[in-house]
């Protein structure tokens, strides 16, 4: 018998597999149409993680946990894939003998949302420019 359910699956998110920044483009044309996003902050869970740490210096695991209202094995998963990507650094600590993780967001991280930022503020234009015309 083969490999069954979802332990074969978990460690494989085909998606994640072009979760390069540029990999998914929304449309053709000009260039203020050619706009693609970073499927890695694309994500609701990771543009959370790293929209908050680009107003906060540093969240713990737990703040971050309660902002995204995510549960700990999800926000750790998202949380690794943002910390392969360089995007975020986590740094483990014991107080008390009590583990303490705390993210930060790196200067590639912050480059990243600029970047995705641009390319939502630049859709945003085209939709409306495209929509009802001259106001």
């Amino acid at each position: 018998m083969g490999r069954r359910g979802s332990a074969a699956r978990a460690h494989t998110e085909p998606d994640d597999k072009r979760a390069v920044p540029g990999a998914t483009s929304l449309a053709k044309g000009s260039d203020a149409t050619s706009v693609e996003l970073d499927r890695l902050i694309h994500e609701r869970v990771r543009l959370g993680i790293v929209s908050a740490l680009a107003v906060n210096e540093s969240l713990s695991f737990t703040e971050l946990k309660g902002l995204m209202g995510a549960t700990d094995g999800n926000l750790s998963v998202h949380a690794r894939k943002l910390e392969e990507a360089g995007y975020v650094t986590c740094e483990k600590v014991f107080h008390d003998r009590v583990p303490n993780t705390t993210y930060s967001l790196t200067a590639a991280g912050r480059s990243a949302l600029e970047r995705y930022l641009g390319h939502m503020e630049a859709i945003i234009k085209v939709t409306r420019s495209g929509q009802g015309g001259r106001a």
